[in-house]
């Protein structure tokens, strides 16, 4: 056992959700820190750093999420179909939690921004802006539940993939924040709180399992349908909005096999 996993080991679970969706969540100011020297990227390397940034979440929905899911589902049910139905079925809950909060949550009022910036583009990268929000909420979550039942390297896995993946998502919001005229610490700080609200997901993902550890499968399974969502829903369009699919395809990839190999790390 590494001295982290010593570490996390003798925490409450909901301590140690708390702590490690808030080091995943402030991921998202870290990255911003290169627009204090750099304030242009080409789109294309945008459309990339956010197809990593949907590989990685997208593999973590599956190998550290979905397959605990379905496994600790077998153990407690003693049936494999059972297992795999309720991972079902909490995937497609997830999924439709997150489309009721895009659905019905007014982030689209979210338009603020200097009065001499064209009003579509203001509106377009506050929505970018808020749906990279709302999609740090369910990370937290999964971060939270991934710690679930004890499995320290598990949920340490998940974390350092979101934690990766994060970084990126921090750079291009605040690179976005700086085409509207906000000046660079702003700019960070806004790339900041984005990522904080992964501490709210990671406190009631860990709540969750502490306090009704029946609901361990349901919760993973509902925090990789979310994240499942977010990449289907808003990151690949993002990505492919440019005509750089295929570049962005390949930095999906390249994301989705960094958590293959964070996965099987820890």
């Amino acid at each position: 056992m590494s001295g982290v996993e010593a570490f996390f080991a003798g925490l409450p679970v909901i301590w140690i959700g708390v702590i490690a969706s808030l080091a995943a969540g402030a991921a998202t100011g870290i990255g911003a820190l290169p627009v204090m020297v750099i304030t242009t990227v080409t789109q294309r390397a945008q459309d990339i750093l956010l197809g990593f940034a949907a590989g990685i979440m997208l593999a973590a929905a599956c190998f550290s999420l979905i397959i605990q899911g379905v496994e600790i589902g077998t153990l407690r049910y003693s049936d494999p179909l059972i297992g795999v139905s309720v991972v079902i079925a909490g995937v497609m809950i997830g999924a439709i939690a997150l489309y009721l909060v895009h659905r019905f949550l007014p982030h689209e009022h979210m338009i603020t921004g200097p009065v001499n910036a064209d009003a579509v583009e203001i509106r377009r990268v506050w929505l970018f802006v808020m749906a990279i929000t709302f999609h740090n909420f369910p990370e937290g979550l999964a971060v939270g539940v991934g710690f679930g039942g004890g499995d320290i390297s598990n949920g340490l896995a998940l974390t350092s993939g979101i934690f990766i993946q994060n970084l990126p998502e921090g750079f291009i919001v605040a690179l976005a924040m700086l085409a509207l005229g906000y000046s660079r610490t702003i700019s960070i700080g806004i790339a900041l709180m984005t990522g904080l609200v992964e501490i709210i997901g990671g406190f009631i993902g860990a709540g969750l399992v502490t306090v009704a550890e029946p609901v361990l499968p349901w919760a993973l399974a509902a925090a990789a349908g979310a994240m499942i969502f977010v990449i289907s829903h808003e990151v690949i369009p993002e990505t492919h909005r440019n005509g750089n699919e295929t570049p962005a395809t390949f930095g999906l990839m390249g994301g989705f096999v960094t958590m293959m190999f964070l996965d099987a790390a820890f």
